[in-house]
């Protein structure tokens, strides 16, 4: 890249800090969180660089992609969505801001990323934190981490269109290095839990393909859910989201529940019950436990939830016959991504070979094997 090639606002650059916004894992609960239910995400160690200073006017806002060579200008009094669906994770965090009565003035920001986009590691929610957090820091903005991690998820429901959950914000945002966070997100309680893997790693195996499907059916699996809870409270007036439903009475509707909406129901209210064995199995150290847990996780989604893919359950079927993976499972929105591998430590070098044969002989790809581990949330060090 030449200094031709900088959009002018950027030559000269000095930037006054530098947040690291991580992407996240999450180790079981997939589709539960905007179904008020349990998650066990954390942070990892791959981050986005956000660059920031003020720039002293009071609205021009100059935004620069390194990565991608992207550059995005806008007017703080002129807020709208753009055609870009990347421009929308940060104008929308600026939106949600000056929503809750707060205004930023001009700045100018240069983001970096080791995050790789569409592997299922929140690389947008990474982006809309490390916004927020940069503009709360260079504004005196007094937001609190909970407070961001919710901006930031209602900038993607409303300027995205991805009615998406909060634990991709909250992890990426409220972190703890080496700790996984079990999350309540009915009332957002987090309790920290040591993830002490033994001798173990977790490793990603990013299928390289992004399926199209991705965002609209996350829409229409969380308008299903919605529709079984609407049916189930005809009878129980207190239930308001699956969250508030458990197998047995989940039951009762087998004969009347449309057969697909009871499916659904039927995976996200076992993978509630999953997340909390896995943090009792994580508790007493039983990785076999752990790792089955997580094959279960993976058969729900793929038969129950119909959110995986032929990549997916390709790379998931293969650890089955290797003993060092004690559990896979397809991990994000679905239909693409990565997988989740809790491994040996010292059969990592081993698997990912045979794993990428296997898969490139397969669908002429090679995986992208990335070995991750619990990270704290965002943070920033001053220049």
């Amino acid at each position: 890249m030449t200094e031709d090639t900088v959009p002018e606002p950027f030559r000269n650059f000095k930037k006054k800090f530098t947040v690291y916004a991580p992407g996240r894992i999450n180790l079981i609960g997939e589709h539960t969180d905007y179904n008020n239910g349990f998650v066990l995400p954390t942070a990892i160690d791959k981050t986005i660089k956000l660059h920031f200073r003020a720039n002293h006017t009071p609205y021009t806002c100059n935004v620069y992609s390194k990565t991608y060579q992207k550059y995005l200008k806008f007017d703080l009094r002129q807020i709208s969505r753009s055609d870009e669906e990347w421009e929308n994770y940060i104008l929308g965090v600026v939106n949600e801001i000056q929503k809750l009565g707060e205004y930023p003035e001009g700045f100018d920001c240069i983001i970096e990323s080791d995050l790789p986009v569409g592997a299922g590691i929140s690389s947008s929610a990474a982006l809309e934190c490390g916004v927020a957090f940069g503009l709360n820091e260079l504004f005196h903005l007094d937001l609190s981490r909970q407070a961001i991690a919710e901006l930031s998820r209602n900038a993607e429901h409303n300027y995205v269109g991805t009615k998406c959950g909060i634990m991709d914000q909250y992890s990426s945002i409220l972190s703890k290095e080496g700790h996984l966070i079990l999350l309540d997100c009915r009332n957002l309680e987090a309790t920290y839990i040591p993830a002490d893997f033994e001798g173990h790693k977790l490793l990603l195996l990013n299928t390289g393909v992004s399926h199209s499907l991705a965002s609209s059916e996350y829409n229409t699996r969380r308008k299903e859910c919605e529709e079984a809870v609407k049916f189930i409270n005809q009878r129980y007036p207190e239930v308001a989201s699956l969250r508030d439903v458990n197998l047995a009475r989940l039951a009762e509707f087998k004969d009347t529940l449309p057969e697909l909406l009871y499916t659904r129901a039927h995976y996200v209210v076992s993978e509630n019950e999953r997340v909390l064995k896995a943090v009792e199995a994580m508790k007493q150290k039983d990785l076999e436990q752990f790792g089955l847990l997580m094959y279960q996780s993976h058969k729900g989604l793929r038969d129950e939830y119909q959110v995986s893919c032929k990549e997916l359950d390709f790379l998931v079927d293969l650890t089955t016959e290797y003993a060092p993976v004690k559990g896979a499972r397809m991990m994000g929105g679905g239909f693409g991504g990565c997988t989740i591998n809790l491994i040996e430590e010292n059969a990592i070098e081993e698997f990912i070979k045979i794993a990428s044969e296997a898969y490139q002989k397969e669908f002429n790809i090679t995986p992208e094997a990335i070995v991750v581990s619990p990270e704290q949330g965002t943070y920033l060090i001053k220049n």
